[in-house]
């Protein structure tokens, strides 16, 4: 689906906003575009990807706060990510998630997944429905842009308690995700 609201190319300045937030993203190469659009802070979005489109829009107002940008357009790009992960790795990782719930773990690491994991009921975990796996993929991208953020002061969305997140920390090292980041950007 393309965008349901006007886009446009990021200016100069926005651009290298843009570029100094993905520079630090290891293995990543700029093949998506990435373009600023309106109205997504009335849907109460800051950025967005159209995946089969291989772009990212971003709210004209999240360009000027580069703490946030990275972390978004982190998320954002780890959407791609989620689509080439493969089977057996989304489901380790849902593995994972479930665990956490069966242990009531509380909180996430950013607020996609936050409130994905708060619509949810038992019934839609033990079934693997649409709505459990949405929850999946928004906290594996919210937990792979706080993977790639680590060393940074805190943020207020990251609510997940530190024994959760450390179980997260080590699937993502022994899953070794980062390299494909070098596919979702779009080299084979």
């Amino acid at each position: 689906m393309a965008p349901p609201f006007p886009t446009r190319s990021l200016t100069p300045a926005e651009r290298r906003r843009v570029d100094d937030s993905v520079r630090t993203l290891p293995y990543y190469e700029r093949r998506l575009k990435i373009v600023a659009g309106r109205g997504l802070d009335r849907r109460g979005l800051h950025a967005a990807s159209f995946v089969p489109h291989r772009r990212i829009v971003v709210d004209p107002g999240l360009l000027a706060r580069q703490r946030e940008l990275r972390r978004i357009l982190y998320h954002e790009i780890f959407h791609f990510v989620w689509t080439r992960l493969g089977n057996p790795l989304r489901r380790s990782y849902e593995d994972l998630l479930r665990r956490e719930w069966r242990e009531g773990a509380r909180g996430e690491l950013g607020w996609p997944a936050e409130q994905a994991k708060a619509a949810l009921d038992p019934a839609e975990v033990r079934r693997r429905s649409r709505r459990w796996r949405e929850y999946c993929c928004e906290s594996f991208c919210d937990s792979a842009a706080w993977f790639c953020l680590r060393g940074r002061p805190d943020h207020r969305e990251w609510t997940l308690r530190p024994r959760f997140c450390e179980r997260r920390r080590r699937w993502f090292a022994a899953s070794d995700v980062l390299p494909r980041l070098r596919l979702a950007s779009g080299r084979v």
